[in-house]
């Protein structure tokens, strides 16, 4: 249900931003999501084509960049994706790591008319 909220935030910072460029319409929305966010693509499709209904907005299609979920190993210094069940290093077979990436959410750009 989260997903809501956060796809009714992305959307009004959409439409501010789109307004502040005197935009007509807007084309595109493209979106970074971390693995680890644990946002389902899916549902935000699905509210946003709800939600968006008679904005600038209405049209414009969704493009998501998914990221994976990577560790860096405090042992040995190196960088690998984490797996869902194998949290050990695949180098040292630490696990004393910690997540450097698949934790974002955020908009990273839109395309307006």
């Amino acid at each position: 249900m989260h997903e809501l909220a956060i796809t009714q935030s992305m959307l009004d910072l959409v439409l501010e931003q789109a307004e502040k460029a005197g935009a007509m319409e807007v084309g595109r929305i493209n979106l970074v999501i971390g693995e680890m966010s644990g946002v389902v693509e899916e549902c935000v499709k699905f509210y946003f084509d709800f939600i968006s209904k008679g904005t600038l907005a209405e049209k414009a299609a969704l493009s998501f960049l998914m990221v994976p979920t990577m560790a860096r190993c405090r042992d040995c210094n190196e960088s690998f994706e984490l797996k869902e069940f194998d949290w050990a290093c695949p180098y040292c077979q630490g696990n004393n790591m910690e997540i450097v990436a698949g934790k974002e959410l955020f908009l990273e750009s839109i395309e307006v008319e």
